[in-house]
C-alpha cells in the first residue's frame, strides 16, 4: 500500500485527487502556496461544459463527457457529507450566431450528445431577457453550472474530516527532494514533507515547479478575468454563450460574465481595459444590465497547455512523480474524470478511459543545463 502521497497544489484538481486517494492510501498531504482553492479554481465561471466542446480533441471530450454525467452525484456526496452544497445548477446553454454551427450539430450527432438547433423566437421565449439582434441559436438542455467557490469549501470541509489527510495552506514547495532516479518528497520553507508519491497539481505554477528538475513541461499562465453583477433569482434563466463571451446565473440571481484570454505572465492585476470590454459585452447579451453596476471583478490564471489536453500520470525517468495538471480552460469541466483516472493510475486499477492521450511520456520536454 502507498503510504504517504504529496500533492502539490491545492486548487479543485488537487483537492478531488486527495478526495479519490485518501481511503486507499496511507496518508494524503495537500500542499498549497497560499490559501487552497484561490487560483483558477475560484476564479473561473464553473460551467460543466467547454466552452465550444466540438473544436477539442477527442481526449478532452472524453474527460469532459465523463464529468458531465458524474458531476450532479458529486455535487450530491460533498453536500451530504459535509452540508456546503456546490451548487450543481442545471441551467442549459444556448450558443448564439456560431460560424460553426453546422460542425457543432454534426459532432453532437456523433457523441449522442442534446445539443440541437432551436428557433430564435423560442429562444427570445425562454430567455426573455436576451439582447436583440441575434439570429440563429443551438441549445442543450442538461449543461450545468458549478459555484466553484462552494466546491472548494466543500472539498475542503470533506477532507478535513479525514483523519489521514493533512492539509497545509501557505506552505510554498521549493524543490524535490530526490534520491537518485527517485523524487521521495518535497522541500518547503518549513521542513522537508517526505512522500513515496509526489502529485504535481499545482496550475498555472506546474511548469515552473518542474524546471529545477531539467523537465520543460508547456504550462503557462493565461490571465482572465470575469466580472459579476446581483440580480433578482429568475432574472437569467440559461446560460447563454456569443462571440466567445458567456453570461452564467447562479442560483441565488448573481450573475456572472467572462472572460478574458490574455498572456500577460503570472499578472493577476484586473485592468481597466478588460472590466469596459467585459461590460460591453454583457449588455450585448443582456441589456438590462446596462442599468446595473458590477459588483465584482476579478482574474485568474489558467493552466495553459497545448490543445488543453491535461497532463495525467507518472513522470517517465523519475519514479515517484505524478502530474495532473494542464487543464487549460476546462479545469473544473475535466476535474471528476480526471481525478478519478489518476486515481485507478496510481492505485493500478482498470483506468476509467483510455489514458494514453494524457500520459506526460513523449510530451515533456528536457531543459539543456
Amino acid at each position: 500500500m502507498t503510504k504517504q502521497v504529496v500533492i502539490v497544489g491545492g486548487g479543485v484538481i488537487g483537492l478531488l485527487t486527495a478526495f479519490n486517494l485518501a481511503a486507499h492510501v496511507q496518508s494524503v498531504v495537500v500542499l498549497d502556496r497560499g490559501a487552497l482553492g484561490q487560483e483558477s479554481s475560484w476564479a473561473g465561471g464553473g460551467i460543466v461544459s467547454p466552452l465550444y466542446p466540438w473544436r477539442y480533441s477527442a481526449a478532452v471530450t472524453a474527460l469532459a463527457h465523463w464529468s458531465q454525467d458524474f458531476y450532479p452525484q458529486l455535487g450530491e456526496r460533498l453536500f451530504g457529507a459535509t452540508g456546503v452544497d456546490p451548487e450543481v445548477h442545471t441551467t442549459g446553454l444556448y450558443w448564439l450566431d456560431l460560424e460553426d454551427e453546422q460542425e457543432a450539430l454534426a459532432w453532437a450527432a456523433r457523441e449522442g450528445r442534446p445539443l440541437r438547433a432551436v428557433d430564435m423566437s423560442a429562444t427570445y421565449d425562454a430567455v426573455p431577457v436576451l439582447g436583440p439582434g441575434f439570429n440563429r441559436a443551438i441549445y442543450m438542455a442538461d449543461v450545468a453550472n458549478v459555484r466553484n467557490p462552494r466546491l472548494v469549501k466543500s472539498l475542503k470541509a470533506a477532507l478535513q474530516a479525514m483523519p489521514n489527510v493533512v492539509l497545509k495552506e501557505h506552505c510554498e514547495v521549493t524543490g524535490f527532494i530526490r534520491e537518485g532516479q527517485r523524487i521521495c518528497g518535497v522541500q518547503t520553507a518549513t521542513g522537508d514533507v517526505p512522500g513515496d508519491r509526489v502529485v504535481l497539481t499545482a496550475g498555472a505554477w506546474s511548469g515552473e515547479l518542474l524546471r529545477p528538475l531539467g523537465l520543460d513541461l508547456p504550462v503557462e499562465p493565461v490571465k482572465g478575468q470575469m466580472i459579476l453583477y446581483k440580480c433578482a433569482e429568475d432574472f437569467l434563466p440559461s446560460m447563454v454563450l456569443a462571440k466567445g463571451r458567456y453570461a452564467i446565473p447562479r442560483r441565488d440571481g448573481h450573475i456572472l460574465i467572462g472572460s478574458t484570454l490574455e498572456h500577460a505572465g503570472f499578472d493577476k492585476t484586473p485592468t481597466e481595459v478588460a472590466l469596459e470590454s467585459l461590460k460591453a459585452s454583457a449588455v450585448e447579451l443582456l441589456p438590462a444590465l446596462a442599468e446595473a453596476t458590477p459588483v465584482a471583478h476579478w482574474a485568474g490564471l489558467r493552466p495553459g497547455s497545448p490543445e488543453g489536453i491535461p497532463y495525467i500520470g507518472q513522470v517517465p525517468g523519475l519514479d515517484g512523480l505524478w502530474l495532473n495538471c494542464g487543464h487549460y480552460r476546462n479545469g473544473l469541466v475535466l476535474a471528476p474524470a480526471s481525478c478519478q483516472l489518476f486515481a485507478d493510475l496510481l492505485l493500478e486499477r482498470a483506468p476509467i478511459i483510455d489514458p494514453k492521450p494524457y500520459a506526460p511520456s513523449g510530451r515533456l520536454g528536457l531543459i539543456e543545463a
